[in-house]
């Protein structure tokens, strides 16, 4: 069965912006490999520190760089023969509690959903929702990139509760689906997904090797979730390339996904 084209939104396609694509050889590549994967839309969101957003020089230079490696990127001839339509945003790190995302290249093509991260994948070990919040607060949608690669979110995952009452939405990598960054991250997947409490996926391509998006959907499959794989890569992430709201994604197989905790058990999603 031929899968539907999927909208992939976090990745790093941009020629030598970050640690992703190096060169724009490694960029065609790295397009090529997302349509040989079944993607059809990216949205590239190379690294962007948001307390860059406090200095309109340091800003300004950085998102200057992003404008000349995305014309170079979208320019292409062999980019553009590959069939993937390529949007822009950025990965906002949250290395301050409130950055201004008023600039549209900061939010996910251009619309209300920003995707963040907190640096060195550690959550701060206090209130952590306090960026979340202030996002919310000034009219923003986050979402929170990777939430089961954080070092101090455990298997209860309770580390992730206030970020889901302030209102983050939740975006796990494709790669965790299949275990490509170890068993803990692929475990605490696939308990987001019991608990209802991904919105999306996507694959976090840094344009080496694949981006997994199709074995991420294969594997979903394979475990009876079929419904969710399609939420989570197709008609969700789509949604949100048209700055809509995601669907709910329903949990996915409750019965052989235990709740390790009582958090866990109250099933928190954060409804729009």
């Amino acid at each position: 069965m031929t899968l539907r084209p999927a909208t992939d939104f976090h990745s790093h396609l941009m020629p030598g912006v970050d640690d992703g694509a190096a060169d724009l050889a490694e960029s065609r590549a790295a397009v090529t490999a997302f349509a040989n994967d079944g993607v059809r839309t990216a949205i590239t969101t190379p690294h962007f520190d948001g307390s860059l957003t406090r200095s309109a020089e340091l800003g300004g230079a950085r998102l200057a760089e992003f404008d000349a490696a995305f014309a170079a990127l979208t320019g292409d001839a062999a980019v553009q023969a590959a069939g993937v339509q390529l949007l822009r945003g950025v990965e906002l790190m949250l290395d301050i509690p409130d950055p201004d995302v008023g600039d549209p290249r900061l939010r996910l093509n251009g619309g209300r959903f920003v995707l963040v991260e907190y640096p060195g994948l550690q959550l701060p070990p206090q209130h952590a929702e306090f960026a979340i919040r202030a996002l919310r607060d000034a009219g923003w949608q986050p979402v929170l990139a990777h939430p089961e690669r954080y070092r101090n979110v455990d298997d209860t995952l309770e580390g992730l509760v206030a970020l889901r009452y302030a209102g983050a939405l939740f975006q796990v990598n494709a790669g965790s689906f299949v275990g490509h960054y170890g068993a803990g991250p692929k475990r605490r997947a696939l308990s987001l997904l019991a608990q209802g409490w991904i919105d999306y996926g996507s694959s976090d391509y840094h344009s080496r090797g694949t981006p997994s998006v199709s074995a991420a959907r294969s594997a979903l499959k394979d475990l009876g979730a079929s419904e969710q794989a399609e939420l989570l890569f197709v008609e969700n992430s789509a949604r949100l390339a048209r700055d809509e709201s995601p669907l709910a994604v329903p949990p996915a197989a409750p019965d052989r996904q235990e709740p390790r905790s009582w958090w866990a058990r109250l099933g928190l999603r954060e409804r729009e």
